[in-house]
C-alpha cells in the first residue's frame, strides 16, 4: 500500500445477502480506488450485533462477505480487507469516544429512530451508540475520505464532530474525514417498490436481486418487477418502476438512458424484463464463479483474514496508543 496516498475507509455489515444495489452502487466502484487511495474495507460484524444473530449463519455471512469483496476484484494485497471484530481497537476506542459524545447528538440520529421502530422489542444501548462505533472505525485509520450515501451522511457528520471536539482538547490526534466525492455508483431501487432503495433487509424476497442468486431466480424476480399500466417505453419520473429497470440495465451494460429507450422502442415490458435479466446474469456470472473458487480454498481465505487483520491492527493500534497517552491512560503492553 502506498503511504503517500490519502486514506479511504468503508465497509459493509456482515448480515444478510448483498444485493445487486450493493454491487453496482459501491463494490464495483471500490475496485480501482487502490491506485488513488490507501484503502481499508471492513466486514462490519460488531455493528451487526445490534440485532440478534444466529451464530453459525453469522460467521458464514462474514466469511462470505470477505469472499465477495475479493471476487468483486478488490485485491487483498493492495487493500486491507478485514473482520472488524478481529481488531479489538475498534471496541476500545468506541468506549473512549462514548465519553466525548453527547446524548443529544445520538438522540438526533435518524437511523436510531428508524431502527428502534423496526426492532421495538430490542432497542438496546448498542443501537443507540452505533454512530460512536462507526466513528471509531473511521478515526482509527486516520481516514481522509469516506464514501457515504445520503442515509449515512449524518453518521459522518457526528464522526467529524467527535474528532474536532477531541482534537480541540488534546491537539491534532485525529484526521477529520471528508465525504468521498468520486464516481457515483448506480442507485438501484427495489423491484417491488421503486420509491425505496434495494435492500438486503427487505422482507419481500422479490424486491432484491442478491449477488449469489442463480440465473433462474434472477429471471423470475425481473419478470415480477413492478412497472406500470401505461405500457409506454420512456425514461421519466412518472414511470418509476420502468425507470428503475432502465437504470439497472444501463448500469449493467454501460448504455445511456437514451440508447436504452431507443433499443426498446416498440417493445413490451416483458421484453425489457427479459433483456434486463440476461444483462444482470452476465454481470454477476464472473463474480459468482470467483466466489465458488474461493469457497473451495479455505486456507487462502483464512490466510487473507489473518494477514489483513494484522495489517489493520498495526495501523489502528498506533492511533489507539496515541489516544490513550493523550487522555492519561497507562499502556503497559
Amino acid at each position: 500500500m502506498n503511504k503517500d496516498h490519502k486514506v479511504l475507509y468503508s465497509g459493509m455489515q456482515a448480515t444478510g445477502n448483498l444485493t445487486l444495489g450493493n454491487y453496482l452502487g459501491a463494490l464495483k466502484n471500490w475496485v480501482g480506488l487502490a491506485d488513488e487511495y490507501e484503502c481499508y474495507y471492513g466486514v462490519m460484524d460488531l455493528h451487526s450485533l445490534t440485532v440478534r444473530q444466529d451464530p453459525p449463519a453469522f460467521r458464514a455471512h462474514a466469511r462470505e462477505l470477505m469472499m465477495i469483496y475479493i471476487a468483486a476484484g478488490i485485491d487483498p494485497e493492495k487493500n486491507v480487507l478485514y473482520l472488524q471484530s478481529s481488531v479489538p481497537c475498534h471496541a476500545e476506542l468506541a468506549w473512549i469516544l462514548n465519553c466525548y459524545t453527547y446524548i443529544g447528538e445520538l438522540q438526533r440520529m435518524t437511523q436510531f429512530k428508524d431502527k428502534s421502530a423496526k426492532h421495538a422489542d430490542n432497542v438496546n444501548a448498542g443501537l443507540f451508540t452505533y454512530p460512536v462505533l462507526m466513528a471509531a472505525d473511521i478515526l482509527l485509520y486516520q481516514a481522509d475520505v469516506v464514501p457515504v450515501g445520503k442515509d449515512q451522511l449524518q453518521h459522518l457528520e457526528i464522526t467529524r464532530d467527535i474528532a474536532q471536539r477531541f482534537n480541540g482538547i488534546y491537539g491534532d490526534v485525529f484526521t477529520v474525514p471528508e465525504p468521498y466525492i468520486g464516481k457515483i455508483g448506480a442507485r438501484v431501487m427495489s423491484l417491488q417498490d421503486p420509491s425505496k432503495k434495494m435492500s438486503k433487509s427487505d422482507e419481500n424476497p422479490n424486491a432484491s436481486i442478491y449477488l449469489l442468486d442463480d440465473p433462474d431466480t434472477i429471471r423470475r424476480k425481473c419478470r415480477r418487477a413492478v412497472t406500470d399500466s401505461e405500457a409506454t417505453i420512456a425514461y421519466r419520473d412518472e414511470q418509476p418502476g420502468l425507470k428503475n429497470l432502465f437504470d439497472i440495465y444501463c448500469a449493467c451494460t454501460g448504455k445511456t438512458p437514451e440508447e436504452v429507450v431507443h433499443e426498446f422502442a416498440g417493445c413490451g415490458y416483458g421484453q425489457v424484463k427479459e433483456a434486463l435479466s440476461e444483462a444482470v446474469i452476465a454481470v454477476l456470472a464472473p463474480l459468482q464463479e470467483k466466489v465458488k473458487e474461493l469457497q473451495k480454498d479455505k486456507s487462502y481465505i483464512d490466510n487473507v483474514m489473518k494477514t489483513n487483520a494484522e495489517r489493520a491492527y498495526y495501523t489502528a493500534n498506533k492511533t489507539l496508543r496515541k489516544v490513550k497517552k493523550k487522555i492519561g491512560l497507562t499502556d503497559v503492553r
